[in-house]
């Protein structure tokens, strides 16, 4: 009852390894470490607070001025780290469920081969008890 292992899994242990991290490269390191302090709350409440600073300057201005200051000042430097973060907990979410369903696609290939295994190992029994009714059957003639 020789099995062999089946050749998608052998291929995916051999080809489908984890993502290697790029960052090696400086600017790689550089863009991570600033996106990972950018994309915080902690660093949309320090946005909001310097965005503030502006406040009474852009009320005195009249209301263009004011407009200006929310659209151009308060909303994109505060909005981008509150974007930002949301983006990285959908992503993380995101990243959960892509490795559960690798694990259950990976545990439901290893169901399958030992499904293969046992339905080898049927036929064979299969076959052996054929071969015994068939030689009970030739001794009774």
């Amino acid at each position: 009852m020789e099995h062999s292992s089946n050749p998608y899994l052998e291929f995916r242990k051999k080809y489908l390894r984890p993502l290697e991290k790029r960052e090696n490269r400086f600017n790689d390191w550089l863009a991570v470490k600033i996106t990972n302090i950018v994309g915080t709350m902690w660093c949309a409440y320090a946005f909001a607070g310097l965005a503030l600073i502006s406040l009474p300057a852009a009320i005195a201005g009249g209301t263009a001025t004011l407009i200006q200051w929310i659209a151009q000042t308060f909303l994109q430097l505060v909005l981008l780290s509150i974007i930002m973060v949301g983006q990285k907990v959908a992503s993380e979410k995101s990243d959960r469920q892509l490795e559960q369903t690798y694990k259950d696609a990976e545990a439901l290939l290893k169901i399958n081969n030992e499904i293969q295994i046992l339905l080898r190992q049927n036929t064979e029994l299969t076959q052996e008890i054929n071969e015994v009714v068939k030689n009970g059957k030739k001794k009774r003639s």
